[in-house]
């Protein structure tokens, strides 16, 4: 599976961007297994996960973005969507997105956002 992410950018604070983790190459009911999240990495600081979403639809997010981020799947698309709002200067790093299925973890490439104050 390889995922291909993109989307970022540099953002004033308050405003929006929306990423996306797409897996042109996979087979779509692959895909739809696969749980999906978005990860990021600040500067300095170890990479954490932001938003989760089970192939089963269940969603999970870090208590920093609740409310302002949300995670989303498009199977004919084959690709998950991360709508952020409301963006902050906290929330500045390298995004990647992650899929995991039957133990086995994928990994796209880091697409950099940055929100200036």
């Amino acid at each position: 599976v390889q995922l291909q992410a993109s989307g970022g950018g540099l953002v004033q604070a308050g405003g929006s961007l929306r990423l996306s983790c797409a897996a042109p190459g996979t087979i779509t009911s692959v895909f739809n297994g696969l749980n999906m999240a978005w990860y990021r990495q600040a500067p300095g600081k170890q990479r954490e996960l932001v938003a989760q979403l089970t192939s089963g639809g269940s969603t999970n997010y870090v208590d920093s973005v609740k409310v302002r981020f949300t995670i989303s799947r498009v199977s004919a698309r084959k690709t998950v969507y991360l709508q952020m709002n409301s963006l902050k200067p906290e929330d500045t790093a390298v995004y990647y997105c992650n899929g995991e299925r039957i133990g086995c973890n994928y990994w796209g490439q880091g697409t950099q956002v940055t929100v200036s104050s």
